[in-house]
């Protein structure tokens, strides 16, 4: 059963033990940022402040900081159980006869009843305030020291493309300026600037509808970060996650709709020909991201729950709670991947690669140069072509112990040979490259080389003790007193 809201999911983690309220009264303006990360970096459990400063509103953050909440909110054992979810609906066949078409019906009505639905009204309308409000009412969270000022960090963005009329729901930090305006930090890439652009080229002037959404069941908060197609609804997958429909209310004041489930939402408008400067703000690569200009929000309505939860989260030196978010994204995408690129066997994106730094993927190799041609197709694809460092190594790496593919990537390597350099588009974040939006990147041949790519010399095997040895050493293991592990 899909979690109704956020106030469901925060039962459920009291429950089990993985939230802890805290009743001190603590300071959104930086304190709240330095217990998150002690205790995020710790291992430690999603926190619901019930006190902040100057705030009658409660709230939680590290929410889906851990594996194990991760998989509580996507209500699985393993995530690589809705990897296989996903991975069962590519292999959707064109049915070839009766049976088969009848034998697809139950799947079809599955898809189906992912689709949102909409409904006349919901809890976040339980207040709806048109006057007499402001911003400053929320804990909303000054991170870090040189912070240009409080950020909303964790909205539903959601848009509407101009020419075609479809849905887009992003997440875009969004800087407070005063108690009714915010900026809203599209980047040069992401699909809220694209309608933006859009819009701005067909009218010139005047104003483009935005509304954000605050808090909601995981899977529905988490429908702004997914990386999905232009063409798909983020709500429609948010659905698929939860294996229930999202139910959505018409906004009040602007032509969008918003979970039903909410718990705040702020409905506006950006201005077309209006930027400001904004940040700056310390950022999931562990540095702070500069001052640019950007476009503002003007909130003209308020909607909220009675007694609202202030949903957020924290970004700053790995791991945070978004790396959680981006493993779990690893494993769910994985099949869709491999779907196109059948050679692909595993993916992993540690950490410290604060997602765009570093994928590490492990292939089947078939032919000379297949290496350079997975490194060209991730750097065709979606979000993954900001990837600054593309490492492949071979099928029998795991590409999930970092040790491993540190030992095997460099004994593997001629770095003349096997270091290619190319330019292209760069993550607006990305401070080190030679203009924004601008730079390169590197892909590393770690694959063992062959006759046919140039390699002439007998490659070498790898050192493994015989089996016939590792079970005699097995049989007199208990005879010596160590407390070793018994085999490798």
């Amino acid at each position: 059963m899909a979690y109704r809201d956020l106030r469901d999911f925060v039962g459920r983690l009291e429950r089990e033990g993985e939230l802890k309220r805290i009743s001190t009264e603590v300071d959104p303006v930086l304190e709240i940022t330095e217990i998150t990360d002690r205790v995020t970096k710790s291992g430690g459990p999603a926190l619901l402040f019930e006190r902040p400063k100057s705030s009658t509103v409660p709230l939680v953050i590290n929410l889906l900081g851990s594996e194990r909440r991760m998989n509580l909110a996507l209500e699985v054992d393993r995530l690589d159980d809705v990897a296989d979810r996903v991975r069962a609906f590519l292999n959707i066949q064109t049915p070839q006869g009766f049976l088969d078409k009848v034998k697809m019906l139950p799947k079809l009505a599955e898809l189906g009843s992912f689709f949102p639905k909409t409904v006349k009204s919901g809890p976040c309308k339980e207040i709806i305030r048109k006057d007499r409000f402001s911003l400053a009412e929320f804990p909303i969270l000054k991170c870090w020291p040189q912070d240009g000022g409080r950020y909303i960090t964790w909205p539903m963005v959601i848009t509407k493309n101009p020419e075609t009329g479809k849905r887009n729901v992003g997440c875009y930090r969004m800087q407070v300026f005063d108690e009714r305006t915010t900026g809203m930090h599209w980047q040069t890439q992401k699909h809220g600037a694209e309608h933006f652009r859009s819009a701005r080229a067909r009218a010139g002037s005047g104003k483009m509808e935005v509304a954000v959404a605050i808090g909601s069941d995981p899977a529905t908060a988490l429908s702004g970060i997914l990386p999905i197609p232009p063409d798909l609804d983020e709500f429609m997958f948010s659905g698929f996650l939860r294996k229930d429909a999202v139910e959505l209310v018409p906004c009040e004041t602007v032509d969008l709709e918003v979970p039903a489930n909410a718990e705040i939402v702020l409905e506006g408008y950006v201005d077309l020909g209006e930027l400001r400067t904004e940040g700056p703000f310390g950022d999931h690569t562990g540095f702070y991201s500069l001052e640019g200009e950007y476009p503002v929000f003007h909130v003209t309505c308020l909607t909220h729950r009675k007694e609202p939860l202030y949903l957020t989260t924290l970004v700053g030196r790995p791991p945070q709670e978004d790396f959680y978010m981006g493993h779990a994204i690893e494993r769910i995408f994985l099949p869709v991947m491999k779907m196109q690129f059948p050679e692909i066997v595993d993916v992993a994106m540690p950490a410290e690669g604060i997602f765009q730094n570093l994928m590490i993927v492990a292939i089947r190799k078939s032919y000379p140069g297949h290496a350079r041609k997975i490194m060209s197709a991730i750097w065709s694809l979606g979000q993954a072509m900001f990837t600054k460092v593309i490492i492949v190594v071979d099928h029998d790496v795991n590409v999930q112990s970092p040790s491993e593919v540190v030992w095997k990537a460099l004994c593997a390597i001629d770095p003349q040979r096997d270091v290619e350099l190319v330019l292209g588009p760069v993550d607006t974040l990305e401070h080190a490259s030679r203009l924004q939006d601008f730079g390169s990147k590197m892909g590393v041949d770690a694959t063992r080389k062959w006759p046919s790519e140039g390699f002439t010399r007998r490659w070498p095997d790898e050192i493994l003790m015989d089996a016939a040895t590792k079970a005699r050493v097995d049989a007199l293991w208990k005879t010596m007193g160590l407390e070793l592990p018994r085999s490798r």
